[in-house]
């Protein structure tokens, strides 16, 4: 189970950079700048947790059931 916990931490942060880093470039590309950027920034990090979160949780549970079924 360890190598599933590790696999599901470790894909779920590179999601969640992926998705950060996407929204980032957006605002770079974009040209926003003070309080406008703060906040898409903050709407990025945002999205890159929950984005993280769903893959880990997904990950496990995915994990869990093929446990369950004997694979």
């Amino acid at each position: 189970m360890t190598v599933e916990i590790v696999f599901a931490l470790v894909t779920a942060a590179l999601l969640a950079a992926v998705v950060f880093a996407a929204v980032f470039a957006l605002a770079l590309a974009l040209g926003i700048s003070g309080s406008a950027e703060k906040g898409v920034l903050a709407v990025g990090g945002l999205l890159a947790v929950t984005a993280g979160v769903w893959r880990l949780v997904r990950v496990l549970l995915r994990f869990n059931e093929q446990r369950r079924m004997g694979r």
